[in-house]
Parts: C-alpha cells; sequence; structure tokens
C-alpha cells in the first residue's frame, strides 16, 4: 500500500537519513520535506498525508539560560502545534523524535545508570524537559483515528552525523593514549534508526518505544574500534582513572564521556527485527570504510 509521508526539518541529518533509507527500500513511499523555520508551514496542505514525522527541533543540549524560551518555543510549542494540525487535516498517524534525555544525564563515573519500564523521567536540563513536555502534549492528542508514536533514542550516530560521536572519532584517529575506563552506552546507528521508522510506518504503529542498538557500547571500545579502522594504534591506561573519577565530580562532561547511561535490553526489542547493522560494520560504515 502507498503512503505519503511528510517530514519535516528539512534538511535534517536524521530526516535526510530516514528519507533517504525509505525510498531505497521500498517504492511504497512518497516522501515530502518541509522547513519549520518560517510560519509558511501553516500553509501547507497536511491532508494527503498518513504519516508525518516530525524531527524539527533544536537537537542540541545548551546550558545557556538565554536560550530557554527558545527550546520550549520549538521543542514543545512548535511540536504540539504541528501535531495539532496533522490531527485536524486527518493525517493518520504522528511520528515524534524525542531523547533518552528526558531520563537525565549520565551517571557518574563508576556509577551504573540502568533505565528500565519502571524509571519515570526526570530531565535535568531545560532541552530535556522541552521534549518531555511535548511527549504529554501528544498524547493529549490521541485518539482512535490519531495515532501517535514517540520514540525515545540514544545518541545517534552515522556517517556525517553531529554530535558528541564526530568529536570522540576525531581523537580516536590521533590520540596516542586514553583511559581504560569500563562503562555502558545505549547508542543507535542510523540505518537502524531509519529501519525502526520504517516498521513504525508499516505497521502504522502508536505508543512509546526506546530504539537502541543490539549491543551496549563500552566508550574505550568505541575508540579502540574507530582506531583500528584506521589502523592508528593506542595504549590504554588506567594511570588516569582516580584523577578523572575526583574531576568528574564537578566536570560534567568526563560523565558524558565516561558515565553509564543504558536502556534496558529487554525495552527496546520489537516483534520485527530492525538491527541491520551490528556494531563493527556501524563503525565502518559511519568513518566511510
Amino acid at each position: 500500500m502507498r503512503r505519503n509521508i511528510l517530514i519535516t526539518g528539512e534538511n535534517s541529518y536524521v530526516g535526510t537519513s530516514i528519507k533517504n533509507w525509505l525510498l531505497k527500500n521500498s517504492d511504497n513511499y512518497k516522501i515530502d520535506t518541509i522547513d519549520m523555520e518560517y510560519s509558511s508551514w501553516i500553509k501547507h496542505d497536511f491532508s494527503i498525508y498518513d504519516t508525518v514525522f516530525h524531527v524539527a527541533g533544536i537537537a542540541h543540549v545548551s546550558s545557556d539560560t538565554s536560550k530557554r524560551d527558545l527550546y520550549y518555543k520549538v521543542n514543545r510549542d512548535l511540536t504540539i502545534e504541528t501535531a495539532k494540525k496533522a490531527k485536524n487535516e486527518g493525517v493518520n498517524q504522528f511520528i515524534f523524535m524525542s531523547s533518552i534525555i528526558v531520563y537525565g544525564a549520565s551517571s557518574e563515573m563508576n556509577n551504573e545508570k540502568v533505565i528500565h519500564e519502571f524509571v519515570n523521567p526526570e530531565p535535568q536540563d531545560f532541552y530535556g524537559d522541552s521534549k518531555l513536555q511535548a511527549e504529554k502534549g501528544l498524547i493529549d492528542l490521541r485518539d482512535n483515528n490519531f495515532k501517535v508514536v514517540i520514540l525515545r533514542p540514544p545518541m545517534i550516530y552515522g556517517k556525517h552525523s553531529k554530535g558528541n560521536y564526530p568529536k570522540l572519532a576525531k581523537l580516536a584517529k590521533y590520540t596516542p593514549i586514553f583511559p581504560d575506563i569500563d562503562n555502558k552506552r545505549s547508542m543507535l546507528h542510523i540505518d537502524n534508526l531509519s529501519e525502526f521508522v520504517r516498521l513504525m510506518i508499516a505497521n502504522e504503529e502508536d505508543g512509546l518505544f526506546f530504539p537502541q542498538n543490539k549491543e551496549y557500547v563500552n566508550t574505550k571500545n568505541l575508540v579502540k574500534e574507530i582506531a583500528s579502522v584506521y589502523d592508528h594504534k593506542i595504549i590504554f591506561t588506567k594511570l588516569f582513572n582516580k584523577i578523572l573519577f575526583l574531576m568528574s565530580k564537578k566536570v560534567n562532561l568526563i560523565n558524558k564521556v565516561f558515565g553509564d547511561l543504558v536502556y534496558k535490553k529487554e525495552m527496546s526489542k520489537y516483534k520485527e527485527d530492525y538491527w541491520v547493522r551490528d556494531f563493527k560494520e556501524s563503525i565502518r560504515l559511519t568513518e566511510g570504510m
């Protein structure tokens, strides 16, 4: 059955990647994208679409309090306004990209943080709270004729992705030494996310979902795997572990790199397999090899 899809957030990394994945894997999709930066989107006809996939938003975390109102305006208010328009014009399904950040930041070093189905969201910044407030507004709009899919992915990475992964990848290519610290992170390769979204659309899903890679990632092993793609040798040492642990009490960046933040694996299982890339293959593809 042919499905008409609108992706908000024209030229976004996630939106563009998923559009390309859908078109590559099926002839049953007609996909449009729309720029949400200006108010012209309000005049766009949503009635021709079966699904609206809403990725427009501010994607990065900021501690700049001057941007607080902007985060709520874009991540919460724009999301709800878009969903209301979609519902009023007869769209059957609305998919929203939320984030694992609604559960707060990474744990401090050496402290486990596993999110399970009974953990309540506790955002620690206005980025996470703006996403959670958007979720609540969307849930109020759900009914039998308007399905809402909320995705809370962990860190998304892939070729040409933005955020923390490329920073870590650059370090992995050149650093001669790296801390030998064991931690666990949930991550999600863009192809696994794209396949998951394809299944959400194909199965006309409704509800809250937690897609992640099949494997947890250890930061040390991630750096090692990236370095191996470039035949770069790194010495891993525990020499700095105690210093980093003490610094982590005051420096959040250290916890972002070496803290824990994972979903319980059972939360991320789906009735169909969406894990099209394993960890090693995902790194090779991301690094263009």
